[in-house]
C-alpha cells in the first residue's frame, strides 16, 4: 500500500480536503465572441444576508475544471470550494477558452476580438442578479496567467473588485499600455525558483520569443504599495516549516495595518517552482523536476481568503502619491 501510495504521488499527485467542500456545475453565458462557459459553485441554503464573490481565474494550458479541482492536476485554488463551504461564498471559474485569456499583455486586436474583461464583469452582475452576491465584496484570485488576466481587470474594472490575490505572475515592466492607475489591495504570491515567471522580472533565456517579460514579483508588490501611499515599513513572518525536510520556506510581507483596509502582501516562497504553496493539493512528485519544487508549508487558497475577506469596495481608496 506504501509504495502505491508512493507511486500515485509520483505519478497523479494527492488531493486531500480539509472539510466540506461545494459542488461546482457547468454555466454558459452568451457574449459576443460566442457562447462563454464558466463553472459555479453556490451555497445551497437559503441565506438573509448578501455573499461575497471569489472569481478564480485558471493559468495557461488549463481549464476552470483544473482550477477548481475536477481535473489533472490537482490544483490548490480548489480549496477555494472548501472555503466557500464554510463562509458561505459563491465561487466562479471562467474558461479561457481558445487562445487563453485576452489579459494585461494581450494586443488591442485579440482584446477587441474576445473582450475577457467584459466576460468576468458578466459573470459579476450575474451572480449578483442571481446567486445574492454583494457586489463590495468581489474578489478574485488568478494564477500564472490567470494572474496576468487579474491584473488587467484591476486596471480595467477596479471599481467592481474589493480586492484581489496574484499567484505565480508579475505584472508588465514600466512603460507598458494599460497599467493600473487605482489602488487596490493585493496579495501576490512568487516562488524564487519559478522556471516559467522569473521572481526577479525580466525571462528566462530559454522562454521561447512569444513570452512576453515581466516586472519582478517584489517590484509588482512595490507598485501597488507606491500607487496606495503606504509607507515601506512591512510586517515581515517567516512561515515555520511543517516539515524538516522541506526544501522551501515561505516568508510574509505586509504593508498596511488594517486587514479590512489598504493592505498590500507579498508571499515569498523560497525555492520553489511554477506551483501554488499547498498542504492539501500536492502536484505529482515528478513536477519537481519541472516546473519545480511545490512549498507545503502553507495553503494557498485559505492564505489568499484571510487576505481578501474583510476587505470591501470603496471603503479602502487612496489617492495616489
Amino acid at each position: 500500500m506504501r509504495l502505491h501510495a508512493r507511486i500515485k504521488a509520483a505519478f497523479a499527485g494527492t488531493s486531500r480536503s480539509a472539510g466540506p467542500a461545494l459542488v461546482p456545475v457547468a454555466a454558459t453565458l452568451a457574449r459576443p465572441e460566442g457562447v462563454r462557459h464558466y463553472l459555479v459553485a453556490v451555497p445551497p441554503a437559503a441565506s438573509s444576508a448578501l455573499r461575497p464573490l471569489v472569481v478564480v481565474l485558471h493559468g495557461a494550458g488549463a481549464s476552470a475544471r483544473q482550477v477548481l479541482g475536477l481535473a489533472f492536476p490537482p490544483s490548490p485554488l480548489s480549496v477555494f470550494l472548501e472555503i466557500a463551504a464554510r463562509d458561505d461564498a459563491v465561487v466562479i471559474a471562467p474558461d479561457a477558452g481558445k487562445g487563453g485569456w485576452s489579459d494585461c499583455f494581450a494586443p488591442a486586436a485579440r482584446v477587441v476580438a474576445k473582450d475577457d474583461v467584459a466576460f468576468v464583469a458578466a459573470l459579476i452582475d450575474h451572480a449578483v442578479a442571481a446567486h445574492g452576491v454583494d457586489p463590495g465584496r468581489v474578489y478574485v484570485a488568478g494564477v500564472s496567467r490567470g494572474g496576468w488576466m487579474t491584473y488587467r481587470l484591476m486596471a480595467a474594472i477596479p471599481h467592481r473588485l474589493a480586492a484581489c490575490a496574484v499567484v505565480l505572475a508579475g505584472m508588465p515592466p514600466p512603460g507598458h499600455p494599460g497599467l493600473p492607475a487605482v489602488p487596490l489591495p493585493l496579495l501576490v504570491a512568487g516562488c524564487t525558483a519559478d522556471p516559467m515567471i522569473p521572481y526577479r522580472g525580466g525571462k528566462h533565456w530559454y522562454a521561447p520569443s512569444l513570452v512576453p517579460a515581466v516586472r519582478g514579483i517584489e517590484d509588482t508588490a512595490r507598485f501597488w504599495r507606491e500607487l496606495a501611499g503606504l509607507a515601506d515599513a512591512p510586517v515581515r513572518t517567516a512561515i515555520p516549516p511543517t516539515d524538516p525536510r522541506e526544501r522551501t520556506r515561505a516568508f510574509r510581507f505586509v504593508w498596511g495595518e488594517r486587514a479590512d483596509g489598504m493592505q498590500v502582501a507579498l508571499l515569498r516562497i523560497d525555492g520553489a517552482g511554477h506551483a501554488e504553496p499547498s498542504r492539501l493539493k500536492r502536484y505529482p512528485g515528478l513536477f519537481a523536476a519541472f516546473p519545480g519544487h511545490q512549498n507545503g508549508d502553507v495553503e494557498m487558497g485559505e492564505v489568499a481568503w484571510a487576505f481578501l475577506r474583510d476587505k470591501r469596495a470603496g471603503t479602502h481608496r487612496l489617492p495616489p502619491v
